[in-house]
């Protein structure tokens, strides 16, 4: 019974930590489909989860997240939220928050504007706050119903308020592929890359794949393994190379 109990927290966990097929959990990958592909004119999605173990060891892990996106004939306008935070025997090894909006306009069927803004707080990773604007021009090189790819890249700007003291503002360079594969009528292969730079300076890299099974409208699940690479990270979270492995049970609107 206890095995079981546990097993249906870490489901639970699991399931809180969706985010929209067409984002990574996080402000760095965040590429939007093609509206004039768009099934219905608003997808959303919404989770939460919970997970508690007392005994030996004391933890807890609560995650929210949320999307929605709203489709015209050649334009589309998203909003997102995430949040996590874990804890163990009383001290915080996790605490997370992002949101972010997000527009494409398309130019026709293959060239494509879009803009972006996002604010994250990641302080055991060593920022209070990073704050990025971006904008630039997309191209929509595959359009299904099998395969997608789309490459995008454009100039920005991002503020960091490091954790341990002190801010800056960079001028950034971003760019972006995005590919999805339709295996089968339930099976979605993903990955998607994306690098921001400060021209040498500071890079971040960021790396989504993932495997994703409708089990009927509504839900779905998701095998994902996301990479995280900063070239230059703050004192105060040396480490440059952060990985997440999930598996998520999403419900869309």
């Amino acid at each position: 019974m206890k095995a079981f109990n546990k097993l249906s927290a870490v489901l639970l966990l699991s399931a809180g930590a969706f985010c929209h097929q067409a984002f990574a959990d996080n402000a760095v990958f965040t590429s939007m489909d093609d509206p004039s592909t768009a099934k219905k004119p608003f997808e959303g999605t919404a989770s939460a989860g919970y997970l508690a173990q007392t005994g030996n060891t004391t933890s807890s892990s609560l995650t929210a997240s949320t999307s929605m996106t709203w489709y015209q004939t050649s334009m589309a306008y998203s909003l997102w939220g995430n949040a996590a935070n874990t804890s163990s025997n009383d001290e915080r090894s996790s605490e997370t928050y992002n949101i972010g909006g997000r527009s494409r306009y398309n130019l026709n069927s293959a060239d494509y504007l879009f803009g972006q803004a996002s604010w994250l707080s990641d302080r055991l990773n060593g920022y209070d706050s990073r704050d990025v604007l971006t904008a630039g021009y997309g191209r929509q090189i595959l359009n299904g119903p099998v395969h997608s790819l789309r490459a995008e890249f454009g100039p920005g700007v991002r503020y960091d308020d490091y954790h341990d003291g002190g801010h800056e503002t960079k001028a950034l360079g971003y760019g972006a592929l995005s590919y999805q594969w339709q295996l089968t009528d339930t099976t979605k292969f993903i990955q998607g890359v994306s690098v921001l730079s400060s021209f040498g300076e500071d890079t971040t890299l960021n790396s989504e794949t993932a495997l994703q099974v409708a089990i009927n409208d509504h839900f779905a699940l998701k095998l994902g393994y996301n990479v995280t690479w900063n070239n230059n990270p703050p004192e105060s979270a040396p480490d440059r190379t952060d990985t997440k492995t999930t598996v998520q049970l999403s419900y869309a609107m």
